[in-house]
């Protein structure tokens, strides 16, 4: 596993135990027991989701208020808690106050964390803390598919052509900004369309990640398990342009020696920065798709990959879905070009028909 990989899992864990802290002893002991099953980024999601919860039930359920702080609510006080009062939780995620800031959840998130209540319950029943479950008398939210955005091939063509150019950015200091950038941004943009990577996975590739014999890279994916991930020579000549003329030309911070990705800072990039610029460069190649992310320019990938192979389960492990079901809800879908291909055969009126009525129309009035 990578020093980045390594290093943000201590992070997380840094982060779980300060979470932690606030929490009564029962979520500390649930945390603890999924420790060998689970990566750090889902324990760390588990414990703030708890937190919530809790914080809930001290605010807004009365037989908590006779607990001082969260800390103090035993085992046997979640035992207490009703159906009726976890569907008020769910309710209550649509719109709280957290530290004097509004927070929101809309299906996804309130999904998640009735699953993270349903995982620590379960815990509780095992142990015998508790003796039944009232999270599991509470349905899941009811999930609206939203439709899969992506790019056609044409706007990702004319997105590369932007970074290279730095034409139609929104105003001099982004075209001042490109030129310092765009080898790097290319090189990132490139990798998305051209491998599916993930951009938490491109943010934690090493220099020594690449190797150029094989057309490939190691990536570290969810989960903890790593894989190779090959490109194609158009990717190859874009990465080893980008590296030869600007990587190794730079000095990172100590620290940030290994990234293959460098802020001007010289640091490793984040994940924020990338999807800032992803964003920036999308919105002027497709100006009426405005939610573009990193995540939109793998599902390009992976439908594009669909649509010449034909093979969802190719798909699936390219991308490094654990089910094959995933991949074909996100990629399998009607393209835009299809549906521009259904709006031509509509016809609202028959113009055979209305060519008849006017010729009629011109003999009748020579007569």
């Amino acid at each position: 596993m990578s020093d980045y990989t390594d290093q943000r899992a201590r992070t997380l864990l840094l982060a779980t135990r300060e979470v932690l802290k606030e929490l009564p002893d029962a979520c500390s002991e649930f945390i603890q027991s999924i420790a060998d099953t689970t990566q750090p980024l889902t324990r760390y999601v588990y414990a703030t989701d708890l937190r919530i919860f809790c914080r809930f039930l001290m605010d807004e359920v009365p037989s908590f208020a006779r607990y001082p702080s969260m800390v103090a609510i035993p085992h046997e006080a979640f035992g207490e808690v009703t159906a009726r009062q976890i569907r008020n939780y769910m309710e209550y995620l649509g719109f709280y106050i957290s530290n004097d800031e509004e927070r929101t959840n809309t299906e996804p998130g309130k999904t998640r964390k009735l699953s993270s209540l349903r995982s620590f319950y379960e815990y509780l029943v095992k142990s015998e803390a508790i003796t039944s479950d009232p999270s599991r008398l509470v349905d899941m939210p009811k999930r609206h598919e939203k439709p899969i955005l992506r790019m056609e091939i044409d706007e990702a063509a004319r997105m590369l052509d932007l970074v290279e150019s730095g034409e139609a950015l929104a105003d001099e200091h982004q075209r001042k900004y490109n030129e310092h950038t765009k080898l790097r941004d290319l090189a990132i943009l490139t990798l998305f369309l051209g491998t599916g990577i993930r951009v938490s996975e491109l943010v934690g590739l090493d220099l020594n990640d690449i190797d150029f014999n094989v057309n490939g890279f190691l990536v570290t994916r969810k989960g903890g398990n790593q894989a190779i991930l090959y490109f194609p020579d158009e990717v190859a000549n874009v990465l080893k342009r980008y590296i030869n003329e600007v990587r190794l030309e730079e000095t990172p911070l100590p620290g940030h020696e290994d990234a293959l990705f460098l802020s001007l800072q010289k640091k490793r990039m984040g994940v924020r920065s990338v999807q800032m610029m992803v964003k920036k460069y999308a919105v002027a190649a497709a100006p009426l798709k405005t939610r573009l992310s990193p995540h939109k320019l793998r599902s390009t990938f992976g439908t594009n990959l669909y649509n010449e192979t034909g093979d969802i389960y190719l798909v699936a492990d390219v991308l490094g879905h654990s089910d094959v079901n995933t991949t074909r809800r996100h990629y399998a879908a009607m393209s835009d070009e299809h549906r521009r291909t259904a709006a031509k055969m509509v016809k609202l009126r028959d113009e055979d028909a209305k060519k008849t009525d006017i010729e009629g129309d011109l003999s009748g009035s020579d007569a």
